[in-house]
């Protein structure tokens, strides 16, 4: 599976431990940045990682910053992209299960190494179940979406 990288100074260390760890794990790494711990804007390393996903340079995503929650913010205001912030694995394989995330949202700063490569297995070996129940509320959360981008 090809995953997208990205993370603000704040993730980047972790960054770098999830991407050695999910190359060995046989995915092919995308990484956008940052590319060191000298102070950038999580939003920026949210929008390389949504338009990574959005060219289909990318199946799936992982984003990180320090809490996580800057990063989920940003990341979901692009259409198409369906990040979530986990600190657990139920979440974040239920996520792809249930609501089709895209982008797996982690806190280097809450959460450490073993932990970030847990969920990100959780994450990468769901599939998105396609229940009409999920696919109804997902539908409505597309025409949200749309609703907004016209206004």
């Amino acid at each position: 599976m090809k995953i997208v990288l990205g993370a603000d100074h704040a993730g980047f260390e972790l960054k770098e431990n999830l991407a050695s760890y999910l190359r060995e794990q046989g995915c092919e790494v995308v990484d956008v940045g940052t590319d060191s711990v000298a102070p950038v804007d999580y939003p920026d390393y949210a929008q390389a990682v949504a338009e990574a996903l959005r060219d289909g340079r990318a199946e799936r995503g992982v984003l990180l910053c320090g809490s996580g929650v800057g990063a989920c913010v940003a990341a979901n205001k692009i259409p198409g992209i369906r990040a979530g912030l986990c600190h657990d694995t139920y979440s974040a394989h239920q996520g792809v299960e249930h609501d089709d995330m895209n982008v797996l949202v982690l806190g280097a700063r809450v959460i450490g190494p073993e932990l970030a490569y847990e969920l990100a297995r959780a994450f990468l070996a769901a599939r998105f179940s396609g229940e009409e129940r999920h696919r109804r509320r997902l539908g409505k959360v597309q025409a949200l979406e749309s609703r907004y981008l016209k206004g």
